[in-house]
């Protein structure tokens, strides 16, 4: 690539969910944006968000009982000016989706008008779910993209993933600054270099470093380990959400059967058809994500089952259907009728509750570069998230950045010509197979050993295997031509790492974090924050 071929943009946006989508929309029309998209334009977690956005809504609700409920479930660990901050743009998030296009689900009234329906799930107090039927994330997704691709300050490019931020203090450029990224155009094959006044990372979670999980392929933690390369710090990284249903059948790679389900009356049942989550919490099917899917994994390692099940059919037919559509479409193609049976669900790895740290403007340790959405560790989730807050966060960050961003842009000067990819020493690998090995063995073991219940012995193991791992990757990588799949499991392997060494510093067992060999919490609960070689405290 020569130097003339080099592209320029005002800001880079790495992800095309809902946070990505909302930061290139929220930008003045006079910024030239780039919105990198890893695989096909929609083909990210957000497409796949079923349940809905938490949002002060309803008269009967308030700010406060939201913030109530956020706290809660994080169990000590949510940061308080996030959770305020996020929960008072909820209200006007929502009129910004609504005025974008987004057609949430309504409903009649008894007056002939129409309001929008509202759904209550685990850990909520009050119905404050705004949803489109259960498929939110396709109708935000699939609206916000159709917004950018009308806009002419704004290039789309699918199909390619980002290699490694660039930045001044790699190049001995002076201060940590970002200054663009190298990005593998996964069709061509070729590296190219994108250089940018800012970068926004936008990359969603890691749960594919799990061998059950609700995420779509792409879900590889890239994001998290290149800003971790870039010197930033990440905290929280042990806090896995494990979604407690997942569908359990051969062929659904990774359906997920919302949470509304059981919001809306849905039992967990035994394979002998009794229900257990009383035992267990009194809260029933309604207790936070954490406790349901402990809950799950018990009783299928004191039963050897392969599965329990989810029970709906109590409720009438229609009602079902009207609620549940996509889920009820979906489960007939197994041979699953909702309406007449259960349906068999498994725990599946669903959400990244750390992540990269960031300000309440989305703004990271490095200068000019900034993060949104499930990427990021904001303080918002603490312990575990509330449900629905996830896409809410996604909109709230990408907007705040965004505002930061344009503020910034004036006193950011474009990057000088940056090195191009240099791959003069290396060759197209003849054993592809090393790759796919260590992809299945990376995912077996972290869901062993690092899975929904943890002991101090099960991490050391981990410990080891990732270390072996991560040195016969390193030296894989620097031999190797790139390609999309040695990327991948180059940033797995380091955020299963980050995610180890999260999980064997904290001695307690809190929200996610459950660990046979210290089963009490602590009384002063503390983030876990690792923190890169290269990190320079930055001033902002």
């Amino acid at each position: 690539m020569t130097h003339e071929q080099q592209h320029r943009f005002d800001v880079l946006v790495i992800g095309s969910g809902a946070a990505g989508l909302t930061l290139a929309l929220s930008l003045p029309d006079t910024a030239r944006i780039a919105v990198l998209a890893k695989a096909g334009a929609t083909e990210g977690s957000t497409l796949y968000a079923q349940g809905g956005v938490a949002a002060v809504l309803d008269t009967q609700d308030s700010i406060a009982s939201h913030i109530e409920d956020t706290l809660v479930a994080g169990a000590g660990l949510c940061h308080a000016d996030a959770v305020r901050f996020t929960v008072e743009q909820s209200r006007t998030t929502i009129d910004w989706l609504i005025a974008q296009g987004v057609a949430f689900t309504t409903e009649e009234r008894g007056d002939h008008q129409t309001s929008y329906h509202l759904t209550r799930e685990g850990g909520h107090s009050h119905r404050r779910v705004i949803h489109a039927a259960d498929a939110t994330g396709r109708a935000i997704e699939t609206t916000l993209l159709e917004q950018v691709r009308r806009r002419p300050n704004v290039t789309f490019f699918d199909n390619h993933i980002a290699v490694d931020l660039i930045t001044a203090a790699k190049l001995k450029r002076g201060a940590n600054r970002v200054l663009g990224a190298y990005i593998l155009d996964r069709k061509e094959g070729k590296v190219g270099v994108f250089r940018a006044r800012c970068v926004a990372l936008a990359t969603g979670g890691a749960s594919k470093v799990y061998l059950y999980t609700s995420n779509p392929d792409i879900s590889t933690g890239d994001g998290i380990a290149m800003a971790w390369r870039a010197g930033c710090r990440v905290a929280n990284m042990e806090f896995n959400q494990f979604h407690p249903t997942c569908l359990y059948h051969p062929r659904a790679k990774s359906f997920l059967i919302s949470e509304a389900v059981r919001g809306e009356g849905g039992r967990l049942l035994l394979p002998d058809g009794t229900r257990f989550m009383p035992h267990f919490d009194q809260r029933a099917e309604l207790a936070p994500r954490d406790v349901v899917a402990r809950a799950i994994d018990h009783e299928m390692k004191r039963l050897g089952a392969e599965c329990v099940y989810l029970d709906i059919s109590h409720r009438p037919a229609d009602f079902i259907v009207n609620h549940f559509p996509n889920i009820h479409a979906q489960c007939l193609k197994y041979g699953i009728d909702i309406t007449k049976e259960p349906i068999p669900v498994v725990p599946a790895a669903h959400y990244t509750c750390g992540g990269v740290m960031t300000d309440l403007h989305g703004r990271t340790d490095v200068a000019g570069l900034y993060a949104a959405g499930e990427v990021t560790f904001t303080g918002l989730h603490g312990a575990n998230r509330l449900a629905s807050n996830s896409l809410l966060e996604c909109m709230v960050f990408g907007r705040a950045a965004a505002a930061d961003i344009a503020a910034s842009l004036g006193r950011s000067a474009m990057p000088e010509q940056l090195p191009p990819w240099d791959e003069s020493r290396v060759t197209d690998s003849d054993e592809e197979v090393v790759v796919s090995h260590n992809w299945e063995e990376l995912r077996r073991f972290m869901w062993d050993y690092v899975g929904i219940v943890r002991t101090d012995k099960r991490l050391e193991r981990a410990k080891h295997r990732v270390d072996l791992l991560s040195s016969e990757i390193a030296e894989y990588y620097g031999n190797f031509r790139v390609s999309n799949d040695l990327l991948e499991l180059r940033n797995l392997t380091q955020v299963a790492d980050l995610i180890i060494r999260s999980a064997m510093a904290r001695k307690e067992s809190r929200g996610l974090h459950y660990t046979i060999d210290y089963p009490a919490t602590v009384s002063d609960p503390q983030d876990t924050l690792l923190v890169p070689a290269n990190y320079r405290p930055l001033h902002h």
